[in-house]
C-alpha cells in the first residue's frame, strides 16, 4: 500500500528533532503490525489550500502508478486562515471551494482521507478562524463521502502539543505533540478501516 500525505508543514512535521511528524508514527506503526505501507510525505510549509491544488495531482500520480494499492490523506488549512498584509491569504469561502475541488477529484480517483486543519496556537484569532473553517469542512466532506478527522481539539487538548508549540516556533510541536496526533489518527475508525 502505498500513502500520499499531501498538506502544510504539520504533514511535512517541521519542529520534530526525530524527523517523524505524525506521518511518520502512523506509517511506522503500519509496518509494524505487519503491513506493507510505501509513505510518502509531500507537506510543504507555508503551503494554503490554493498551493496544494495546483500540485496533488501531478505529485501524486507519479508515486501511485496504476494498478497499485495507492491511497490519500489529505491535511492543510492553518496557512489559508494566516494574515498576509492585513488579510487572510485564502479567504474562507476561497479555502472551502478548493478544498471541494480537492477531494472531489481525489476521491474519484483513490481512496481519501481528509484531517482537519491544526491550531498555530500563538495567535488566538487565526486559531479561531482555523476552528471555523475545520468545522466547515465537515459537512463539504460528508457530501463527498470522504471521512473527515477533525484534530483541532486534539492539537489544543495535547499538553505536548501546546508545550512543544510554545518552547520552538510558536507553532510547531516537537515529537511528543506529533506523537499525540499520530494517536489519534491511529485510533480514527476510518484509517484503521485500511488496515
Amino acid at each position: 500500500m502505498r500513502i500520499c500525505f499531501i498538506g502544510d508543514s504539520f504533514v511535512n512535521g517541521v519542529g520534530d528533532d526525530t524527523c517523524l511528524g505524525w506521518t511518520g508514527r502512523l506509517c511506522a506503526e503500519a509496518r509494524r503490525a505487519g503491513w506493507d505501507v510505501t509513505h510518502y510525505n509531500l507537506g510543504i510549509r507555508r503551503d494554503t489550500s490554493l498551493d496544494i491544488q495546483g500540485r496533488w495531482r501531478g505529485e501524486a500520480e507519479a508515486r501511485l502508478p496504476k494498478g497499485l494499492d495507492g491511497r490519500l490523506v489529505f491535511a492543510f488549512g492553518a496557512n489559508d486562515c494566516t494574515l498576509m498584509d492585513g488579510r487572510t491569504r485564502v479567504a474562507h469561502d476561497s479555502s472551502l471551494d478548493a478544498t471541494r475541488a480537492i477531494l472531489a477529484d481525489a476521491a474519484g480517483w483513490r481512496k481519501t482521507l481528509m484531517i482537519g486543519p491544526l491550531p498555530v496556537c500563538d495567535d488566538p484569532s487565526t486559531d479561531a478562524r482555523i476552528l471555523a473553517l475545520s468545522r466547515d469542512i465537515a459537512p463539504l466532506c460528508a457530501r463527498l463521502g470522504v471521512p473527515f478527522l477533525p484534530v483541532f481539539g486534539v492539537a489544543t487538548g495535547s499538553d505536548a502539543w501546546t508545550s512543544e508549540a510554545a518552547a520552538g516556533d510558536g507553532t510547531h510541536p516537537n515529537a511528543g505533540g506529533y506523537a499525540a496526533l499520530a494517536g489519534a489518527v491511529a485510533e480514527w475508525e476510518a484509517w484503521r478501516a485500511w488496515f
